[in-house]
């Protein structure tokens, strides 16, 4: 459907909510409703020029601020119910407010303002004995009521209620159609933890005596190292009585083996197809460089900090701390955050990376 069938059927709809409803009479291009909606704001326009305080002149034009509410705000809602029928293409309405729902809103809050003031006097009359401000207060507290009822009370009157009945139906302003439905966010996805992983393998032991270990959880198992250590486990676990859990060694005693042991021993005592697989890894140009690296940050390790550290949840609240003192098993390298595992079970982010030691 085009614009042009939407405009003609609108065209045509309200004619007949026009046909539907008797002719409206009123004074001029102006309705009964607002030829007294604009005689009321007269009379009171002329007495807010009257003093409300007694023993000295004080207008609520000449009391600060007091009069944008009081009388300034209904006087800008009658100026424009007059442009209204006088221009008929020009201002329709104040922000998302009608014309007619500004006016209903300057009346009630100006009536509000007069009340106020009737209600401290009354209050000190009846403490002190005295009465403070003139008559002016009482008529314009009694106008602005009446300006209410021809605005807020008016669609509920017969002759009134004329003026809102039979109107053309118009789309309403985007601030004034309904509201939209609120969806709740998504919860972030949860780190997957290892498939067939049991935190119990990756649990460091407690004691000294199981500091060697089998380094084929958290190692290759055809490094050098990583048979070394394979065969130094059964000693270990030999005099703990238990099977002994995978503890990495610092970067200080891993430095300290490096320079006790001849560099040619170890380049002899690992296999050929190693050192070419580690070659391949360390060397920039190689094309295994991307899988191996995805390959590192989905493979479980120890981390030591420096010190005490946050692990956070997925909105930032801490679940737990980790220390110097002991070492946390990260399940997942994101480069810049850790997905970090308690031995509890619970999960969390570590953001602050650096100065961490890898085991």
């Amino acid at each position: 459907m085009t614009d042009d069938q939407r405009a003609e059927e609108f065209d045509v709809a309200a004619g007949q909510n026009h046909q539907e409803e008797p002719p409206q009479y009123g004074v001029g291009p102006f309705s009964i409703r607002e030829v007294a909606l604009v005689g009321v704001w007269l009379v009171a326009f002329v007495v807010s020029f009257f003093s409300i305080d007694e023993g000295r002149f004080n207008s609520v034009w000449t009391a600060s601020i007091l009069w944008i509410l009081s009388i300034g705000v209904p006087t800008v809602a009658v100026f424009l119910i007059v442009l209204r029928r006088l221009s008929p293409t020009g201002i329709r309405r104040v922000g998302s407010l009608g014309i007619d729902q500004f006016a209903s809103v300057a009346f009630s809050v100006a009536a509000i303002v007069w009340l106020q003031l009737v209600w401290e006097t009354v209050a000190f009359g009846i403490d002190s004995g005295r009465w403070v401000r003139t008559w002016v207060i009482w008529v314009e507290l009694a106008l602005m009521l009446i300006g209410v009822v021809l605005t807020v009370f008016a669609p509920l009157l017969p002759t009134l209620g004329q003026d809102f009945r039979g109107r053309a139906e118009v789309p309403a302003h985007p601030n004034a159609r309904p509201i939209r439905p609120v969806s709740p966010r998504p919860a972030a996805p949860r780190a997957e933890e290892p498939a067939g992983a049991d935190f119990a393998e990756y649990a460091p032991p407690a004691t000294e005596a199981t500091a060697a270990y089998d380094t084929t959880t958290a190692y290759d198992t055809g490094s050098a190292y990583g048979t070394q250590r394979a065969e130094a486990a059964p000693a270990a676990e030999a005099a703990s009585g238990t099977e002994a859990a995978p503890l990495p060694e610092t970067t200080s005693s891993a430095e300290a083996r490096a320079e006790q042991e001849p560099a040619a021993a170890t380049t002899a005592f690992e296999p050929a197809h190693t050192r070419d697989t580690y070659e391949a890894v360390e060397t920039p140009s190689s094309t295994a460089e991307p899988a191996a690296e995805s390959s590192q940050r989905h493979q479980a390790f120890w981390a030591l900090v420096p010190e005490e550290r946050d692990v956070v949840d997925e909105i930032g609240i801490p679940v737990f701390r980790i220390g110097p003192t002991a070492w946390a098993l990260v399940i997942e390298d994101r480069v810049d955050v850790f997905v970090v595992r308690h031995e509890d079970g619970r999960i969390g982010y570590l953001h602050d990376v650096s100065g961490v030691t890898r085991g």
